[in-house]
């Protein structure tokens, strides 16, 4: 299989309802999709990459820069291509993990296509559909937040995860686990809000029952998780620490954490997130796929990715309509708490060109040249 070519579409996606976290508040989505067209089959990638460089060091206009004037031609030039071919010819750039995990989504997608194999099917999945977790922003009062947990728990979903920061953290997690009861499973997610000088407040979260404390210190304090693992009973599971099945091993080495969430685009792809959930599972370590605000068409590698094994954890792969009126596929709806795995080669859906003519505000065809 060759690239002949990469089509970069940018689209803007308006959500339900304004989502904030302790990094920022969201109203509407900026995505970024590469239509990787080979010699052999066309491929969707999504990249998870925010407008703004908050929740990691990468954004959508890096994305598009490193993916234009480096990934593309990088795989242009290669004269056999698979999927697993991917990060070794990228190795040479530094970084850019979520530009490199959507180009690699999207040779998959086409290779895969060509063959007639499902991606969940590549990955390893044992299931054929996954139970849901649900999200929750942080709100303006906390009666806004129970109407809201209340009508994600009358939805089915199996999880609920709280987003917390100083201020908005042990108050809302008491109201939501009187309201709801012991049953409910409940967690939480800093994403890096508070220092390890705040473990005796965390300590207060401990007597609730939580499934675990997400990314609750600085990403790149794996110490003082390990500190703050002592000084807590509530599990700590990181998230934006992960970057590599490296990075979970140490973490994991160091009793940093206790479970990991995988998200593919934060590692680099699909293949490096089952070489993490291999990892874990060979340290007896749960993990759970974690989301980013996907369309249908990340949305569609997660469930497949959240169909292995060692995903024991129900994962932020919500149906379509907690962020989307409209997805950008056909809509992903949850049955009895869960989502089917999609069967149909590669990623398994296809977009919408009547959605993509709705919401598209850029695109750019990046060719590879022809070799001599």
């Amino acid at each position: 299989m060759k690239l002949t070519g990469v089509e970069l579409r940018h689209v803007r996606m308006p959500l339900v309802a304004p989502f904030r976290t302790s990094f920022g508040t969201t109203t509407s989505r900026d995505v970024l999709l590469l239509r990787a067209v080979t010699t052999d089959a066309e491929g969707w990638g999504e990249c998870v990459a925010m407008a703004d460089p908050l929740y990691s060091s990468e954004y959508i206009g890096a994305a598009t820069d490193v993916l234009t004037r480096f990934l593309i031609p990088a795989l242009g030039a290669m004269e056999h291509l698979d999927a697993y071919a991917v990060a070794p010819a990228l190795t040479a750039y530094k970084g850019h993990r979520m530009a490199k995990a959507a180009l690699e989504m999207a040779v998959l997608d086409a290779e895969l296509r060509a063959a007639g194999r499902p991606l969940a099917r590549e990955l390893g999945a044992v299931r054929d559909r996954v139970p849901c977790g649900v999200s929750v922003g942080i709100m303006a009062s906390i009666g806004e937040l129970l109407d809201a947990v209340a009508g994600f728990v009358a939805a089915g979903y199996a999880r609920i995860k709280l987003k917390i920061e100083p201020g908005w953290d042990v108050e809302p997690v008491r109201a939501v686990r009187e309201r709801f009861g012991d049953g409910l499973l409940l967690q939480v997610d800093a994403n890096t809000a508070y220092t390890l000088a705040d473990a005796r407040h965390l300590s207060r979260l401990d007597p609730f029952d939580l499934l675990l404390i997400e990314q609750p210190l600085d990403e790149e304090d794996l110490l003082g998780h390990a500190a703050l693992a002592k000084l807590i009973r509530t599990p700590i599971c990181l998230d934006e620490s992960i970057t590599s099945a490296r990075a979970a091993v140490a973490a994991i080495s160091l009793g940093a954490c206790e479970i990991v969430n995988v998200k593919a685009g934060r590692v680099g792809g699909y293949l490096e997130a089952r070489r993490i959930h291999d990892a874990c599972a060979a340290h007896g370590v749960p993990v759970w796929c974690g989301g980013m605000l996907e369309t249908g068409i990340g949305r569609a590698a997660n469930v497949a990715l959240a169909a292995l094994p060692g995903f024991t954890l129900p994962g932020d792969t919500s149906a379509s309509d907690r962020f989307y009126r409209t997805d950008l596929t056909a809509p992903f709806v949850m049955q009895d708490g869960h989502l089917t795995v999609p069967t149909a080669p590669g990623l398994g859906v296809e977009p919408r060109p009547d959605v993509f003519a709705e919401i598209t505000t850029e695109t750019a065809w990046i060719p590879v040249p022809p070799r001599s």
